[in-house]
């Protein structure tokens, strides 16, 4: 009981099930991509089946599949990862749960951003880790830098996610540098969540694994690559912590999903991807030109699919706020308050995660209720 009294509902996943029910609902509340992912996915998966590849893999999943992950990582950032670095996991949220369990003990230490995904502080609460939010807001460009963390003391390790949800907002290079030669000179591990990469519209994203082989980074297929019901995530390791992820993973998920490893193959597809990644563009354009003349937006997002609205000049209770917009005109949004407390009362967050002519309709609907 200790473990989980800390743990609060996903605000978001209630709105979900609720705006499901509402046959008209515009849906700005899900971070799910609805573009298929390149087709050789989905013949790899028929294969599969007809194959009746139902058989476990090694833990850390199909070589061919690490091979090709390793590929990835130098056609993109031009950094050598070595595939035996890299585990297959169980979304991003089973690499989060390993991470948590192979770098901290019991009562450490890690800190979040505030705000920033709410599964973090749960993944700390189930392993008894204590979840430090330090707050990294409009000031700081929604960044945690060392100047912030030297005022908090023993931290174990540091936890973010570029591009970020909620907010979309990018860590520069000199930025990661800067924080992971501070976490290196401390002694504190640096957690990379990088699964937006690849949705990138302004500037380039940088890999922590460029400037760093201690760090850990987090990513997988369900953002970029389109493929979130196919539950598959990856996680590269410094070499010392490889045997300690082995066995975590080999007694808590056995290995990742077989028919899903597969599948994953077709996934690199670079000229399809580039498609997808330009709808999503489009609609982020347009729906920041929108949203900015209704909210105030404290920051241009560079990447991933969500905007982050100040709703202060309607109401400071997001909950309601957003309870609002779904019952009077059903147009369902995610209140800030899932992602810490750090004036998340004040936010709301969109996805664009549908099509353009569902956003202008939720537009049309908020610019009458609003204005």
């Amino acid at each position: 009981m200790e473990r989980t009294q800390n743990i609060k509902p996903f605000i978001v996943m209630d709105i979900v099930k609720k705006a499901s029910k509402i046959k008209d609902a515009v849906h700005f509340e899900i971070g799910e991509p609805d573009l298929q992912p390149p087709p050789k996915v989905w013949e790899l998966a028929e294969k599969a089946v007809k194959d009746r590849m139902n058989f476990y893999t090694e833990s850390f999943g199909l070589l061919t599949l690490r091979e090709r992950i390793s590929q990835f990582y130098y056609e993109k950032y031009r950094v050598s990862v070595s595939p035996d670095r890299i585990a297959l996991t169980v979304g991003t949220s089973g690499a989060f749960l390993v991470a948590y369990s192979i770098l901290l003990n019991r009562g450490e230490r890690i800190a979040l951003p505030d705000p920033s995904y709410p599964c973090y502080k749960n993944f700390a609460y189930l392993l008894d880790i204590q979840p430090v939010f330090v707050p990294a807001g409009k000031e700081s460009g929604y960044i945690l830098n060392p100047d912030i963390l030297r005022n908090y003391r023993d931290i174990k390790a540091v936890h973010i996610s570029s591009p970020s949800n909620p907010v979309g907002n990018l860590y520069k290079e000199k930025d990661l540098k800067d924080l992971i030669q501070y976490c290196e000179d401390n002694g504190i591990y640096l957690i990379s969540d990088e699964i937006y990469h690849g949705l990138v519209y302004n500037g380039k994203e940088n890999t922590a694994l460029e400037f760093s082989k201690n760090v850990i980074v987090i990513n997988g297929f369900s953002k970029y690559f389109c493929m979130p019901g196919f539950r598959l995530g990856w996680i590269v390791l410094p070499e010392k912590f490889v045997r300690k992820a082995e066995i975590v993973i080999q007694n808590v998920f056995i290995s990742p999903p077989t028919i899903s490893q597969f599948s994953a193959l077709g996934a690199f597809d670079y000229t399809y991807l580039e498609k997808n990644r330009n709808i999503f563009k489009k609609r982020r354009d347009f729906l920041l030109n929108e949203l900015k003349d209704i909210f105030d937006i404290d920051i241009k997002p560079e990447g991933a699919f969500y905007i982050w609205a100040n709703i202060e000049k309607y109401s400071d209770n997001a909950l309601y706020f957003s309870k609002e917009l779904l019952e009077k005109i059903h147009v369902a949004v995610t209140p800030g308050i899932d992602f810490g407390s750090n004036r998340t009362d004040r936010y709301i967050r969109f996805a664009y995660t549908r099509d353009i002519k569902e956003l202008q309709e939720g537009i049309r609907r908020l610019k009458s209720y609003l204005t």
